[in-house]
């Protein structure tokens, strides 16, 4: 990052593994919270290794019980981090700790603004996200919705505090279910076909480990070639594919398998799914 960000003071509850992923991209050089970082956890032990983070007040719950309504009290925006099943019973314990003008932010995958707005005060903004697994390396990809009572402020504060750990993408929050279908599930599709690719290159007779360089390495520098290039994919699958050639050859096979409905059918499940969870 080439320029400071300040952000308010952030509360994470709930700082798992996303959250964790959030929390470090608060910490790094660059970025100013305003009061201080606060987030709990329920043991001891994942809350030490928060505690040694900079600017970080690390809270165990299994020793305070009141943590989590001690983190909200203080925070100007407060990060939802427990399992979705989890989200209402916590809305209720902290609500009435919230601070009118509060931001609440669901990282809650299926949780809706509706279901958060439903539990906690009136003077508090609720703003729902879906960020992905790459936060952990600062390439995070991040959708946001703006609940109802949301002010544009509010959304360019949540808008900063994931720009942190890399892009955001804003939507209307009937879209954040197909936006998760695509960049929140999206890592594991590439992660299954880099397994699958990886499982022909030793049916070919390489080692794991020279199928382990071979793919990833391709596909690490495939994607790096499309970042750092002004052609589009399209354009940049074409330089790759020699007339008459063994790419075009191998690329036919992949499109008489019908690549493009199987994507069509993977996203359409992922988003009745996500519509189930909302449902319960």
């Amino acid at each position: 990052m080439t320029e400071t960000t300040t952000l308010p003071s952030i509360a994470i509850i709930g700082a798992g593994s996303m959250g964790g992923a959030i929390l470090r991209g608060l910490v790094q050089p660059g970025v100013v919270v305003d009061g201080g970082i606060t987030v709990t956890n329920r043991t001891a032990a994942k809350a030490a290794a928060l505690a040694e983070l900079p600017g970080v007040t690390s809270i165990a719950l299994e020793s305070d019980p009141d943590g989590n309504r001690r983190a909200a009290a203080g925070a100007k925006i407060v990060l939802v981090g427990v399992k979705p099943a989890m989200v209402p019973d916590l809305l209720r314990e902290i609500g009435d700790a919230l601070t009118p003008g509060t931001i609440v932010v669901s990282i809650a995958a299926g949780v809706t603004v509706a279901t958060f707005e439903s539990l906690l005060p009136a003077s508090v903004s609720v703003i729902r996200s879906m960020p992905n697994t790459p936060s952990f390396v600062g390439l995070g990809v991040t959708g946001v919705a703006a609940g109802t009572r949301s002010s544009d402020a509010d959304l360019q504060a949540v808008q900063a505090l994931f720009e942190t750990v890399g892009e955001v993408v804003v939507v209307p929050e009937d879209k954040i279910n197909a936006l998760s279908s695509i960049s929140g599930s999206g890592p594991a599709y590439v992660f299954y076909l880099i397994e699958e690719l990886t499982k022909t290159t030793i049916d070919l007779g390489f080692t794991p480990e020279q199928a382990a360089v071979l793919v990833n390495g391709t596909f690490r520098g495939a994607t790096e070639l499309l970042a750092a290039s002004d052609e589009s994919p399209e354009q940049l699958r074409i330089n790759v594919t020699s007339p008459k050639g063994t790419t075009e050859r191998a690329l036919a096979v992949m499109q008489d398998a019908g690549l493009k409905g199987m994507f069509d059918e993977a996203t359409a499940a992922a988003i009745a799914r996500a519509e189930e969870l909302a449902a319960s």
